[in-house]
C-alpha cells in the first residue's frame, strides 16, 4: 500500500559552505531568521557546539531538586541512582529529533507539519510548543527569583514586594535578551556558561560527597507493588526533562545538511545526559545527609560559608540558561501557530506572559502551585508527542524537504486532509488517551488503580502513539500530495 509520508528530498549536492557564520546569524546581533528555511549557503557550525548548549541547560537547580526527591520518595540511594541513569537515557530521543534540523533547515515547530498537517500543527504548537513552554518559563523564573531573593537578603536589602518585582523583571530581561538575540548568541554564550556552572557545582559535589551516607536506606524499605510504583514515578519524573525538548532541531538547524547524524545525536544526547546524571545524582547523595525538602537551606548547612552567595548566583545563571532556550523555542512556536510577528517580538510576548504569571503566583496567589500540579500531567502529552516525532524521523529516514514544509497552501504536500494529517492526529489522541488511563499523579486512572497505583503513563503512551503512527502513516487511507 502506498505510504502517506511525502518524501521530496532532493538528491542535488549542497552548495559550498561559507567561511564562518553568515550575517543573518552572528553572535551579538539579533537573529534574522525565524521559522523560515535556512538556505544551504547560510549553514555553518559544528555538532560539538550542541554539547555546551544542552549542558548549560542541564546544570540547574531543578535537576538537583528532582534527584533529592527520589530519596524523599522512599528509594534507597542506589535505587535512586539507577532511576536517574535510566530516566536520563531519554536524552537520546532528544538527540534523534535534533537530526531533523539540518535535514530540513527549519525548526521543529515547522517539521512537525509532516506529522500533523499545516492546520493540525498549529494546534500542536499552541499547546505543546507555546502554552507548556510559557508555564515552564514561569516556574523556572520563580525558582530563580527565590534564589535571588535570598541573595538580596544577604546583601542587607529587605525583599519586599517592590524589590521582588524588580528582581523578577531583571532576571527575565537577562533571559529574554539571550532569546531575542537568538541562535548564534546562544551558541557563543553557552560554552562559558556551562564551564562556569560546572565549576560551581564541582564545589557543591566536593561538599556533598564529604557528607554522603553511601549506606543510606529509608526507615521503611519499599517492596512489591509499592516499590515498582515509586520506581516508575521516579523514572517519569527524571524522564520528563528530556521529553520536554521536542524542539531540539531549533538549535541544530543551522548545521550543514551533510553533517554527520551520528555526531548530532551524540553531542546533543551527551550534553543533556551527562549533567542530568551528575547533578541529579548530587541531589540524591545530598538527600542522605541533609533535608532536601528545602534544598537551598539544606545544602547551605554543608557548603562553605563563602560559597553560598556564589551558589545562589549559579542557581540564577543556570535558570537563565535553560529559560533562554525555552523562550527561544516558544517564540518560534508562536510564529508557527500562524501569528505574523517577527521572531524577536514573539520572544518578548512569551516573556511578558511568563513574567505576568510569575508575579501573580509569587505575590497574589498560589497560581504557580496550580501550574506546577498541572505540569505533572504534561508527560501524558509530551511522551506521545516525542514518540510520534521520533517515529516519523525513522520512517522517513530523516529525509525532510524544508521548502516544501514551508508551503501552507491547500495544494501543498503537507496539507493532507483539510490541513490535518489523520495519522498524526489519531496517533497523538490514542497515545494521550492511554497515558491518561494509566496516570497516577493529580488523579488515579483506572489502569493505575487496577495495578495498585503503578503509573505506566509514560511507557504506555509512548508505545501506543508510536505504533499507531507507524501503522496509520504507512497504511492509512489519506494519501498526501507529492511534494
Amino acid at each position: 500500500m502506498a505510504s502517506t509520508i511525502p518524501d521530496s528530498q532532493s538528491g542535488t549536492p549542497a552548495p559550498p559552505q561559507k567561511e564562518g557564520a553568515p550575517e543573518s546569524d552572528r553572535a551579538g546581533r539579533v537573529e534574522a531568521h525565524g521559522i523560515d528555511h535556512i538556505p544551504e549557503g547560510e549553514r555553518h557550525g559544528h555538532p560539538r557546539q550542541l554539547f555546551s548548549v544542552w549542558a548549560a541547560g542541564g546544570v540547574n537547580y531543578l535537576s538537583l531538586v528532582v534527584g533529592g526527591a527520589l530519596v524523599l520518595m522512599g528509594l534507597t540511594l542506589w535505587q535512586a541512582l539507577a532511576v536517574i541513569v535510566a530516566g536520563n537515557l531519554f536524552w537520546f530521543l532528544t538527540g534523534l529529533l535534533s537530526i531533523s534540523g539540518p535535514a530540513a533547515g527549519v525548526p521543529s515547530e515547522v517539521i512537525t507539519r509532516a506529522m500533523y498537517g499545516v492546520r493540525g500543527n498549529r494546534v500542536n504548537n499552541a499547546i505543546v510548543g507555546w502554552l507548556i513552554s510559557v508555564c515552564y518559563f514561569a516556574l523556572n523564573l520563580a525558582a530563580a527569583a527565590a534564589s535571588a531573593f535570598a541573595l538580596v537578603e544577604k546583601a542587607g536589602i529587605t525583599a519586599d514586594t517592590a524589590v521582588k518585582v524588580v528582581v523578577v523583571v531583571v532576571i527575565a530581561a537577562l533571559t529574554l535578551a539571550i532569546g531575542v538575540y537568538g541562535h548564534a548568541t546562544i551558541m557563543k554564550l553557552y560554552l562559558p556558561i556551562s564551564l562556569t556552572l560546572t565549576a560551581a557545582f564541582a564545589v557543591v559535589a566536593v561538599s556533598v560527597l564529604r557528607h554522603t551516607d553511601f549506606s543510606y536506606a529509608p526507615p521503611e524499605s519499599l517492596t512489591g507493588t509499592d516499590l515498582w510504583a515509586v520506581l516508575l514515578a521516579g523514572l517519569t519524573l527524571i524522564g520528563s526533562g528530556p521529553l520536554s525538548y521536542t524542539t531540539s532541531a531549533d538549535f541544530s538547524r543551522y548545521l550543514p545538511r551533510e553533517t554527520s547524524a551520528r555526531s548530532i545525536i551524540g553531542w546533543t544526547a551527551l550534553g543533556g545526559f551527562v549533567p542530568g546524571v551528575v547533578v541529579s545524582s548530587l541531589g540524591a547523595l545530598a538527600a542522605t545527609a541533609v533535608d532536601m525538602t528545602d534544598p537551598q537551606t539544606g545544602l547551605a548547612t554543608i557548603l562553605p560559608g563563602w560559597f553560598e552567595p556564589v551558589f545562589l548566583l549559579a542557581l540564577v545563571l543556570g535558570t537563565i540558561a535553560i529559560n533562554a532556550m525555552t523562550a527561544y523555542s516558544a517564540g518560534l512556536a508562536l510564529q508557527a501557530v500562524g501569528i505574523r510577528i517577527p521572531r524577536a517580538r514573539s520572544v518578548l510576548v512569551d516573556g511578558t506572559a511568563a513574567v505576568a504569571l510569575t508575579l501573580y503566583g509569587l505575590l497574589f496567589s498560589d497560581f504557580l502551585d496550580t501550574v506546577s500540579n498541572v505540569l505533572q500531567l504534561t508527560v501524558v502529552l509530551l511522551g506521545p508527542a516525542m514518540a510520534i516525532y521520533a517515529t516519523d524521523v525513522l520512517l522517513r529516514r530523516n529525509r525532510y524537504d524544508g521548502p516544501a514544509l514551508m508551503d501552507e497552501t491547500p495544494g501543498g504536500p503537507f496539507w493532507y486532509t483539510a490541513g490535518v494529517n489523520p495519522a498524526g492526529a489519531l496517533a497523538l489522541a490514542g497515545g494521550v488517551a492511554v497515558a491518561a488511563l494509566c496516570v497516577n499523579t493529580l488523579y488515579t486512572g483506572p489502569i493505575a488503580r487496577a495495578l495498585g497505583g503503578i503509573d505506566l503513563a509514560l511507557p504506555a503512551g509512548m508505545v501506543v502513539a508510536a505504533l499507531l503512527y507507524a501503522v496509520l502513516a504507512r497504511g492509512g487511507k489519506s494519501q498526501a500530495p507529492a511534494a
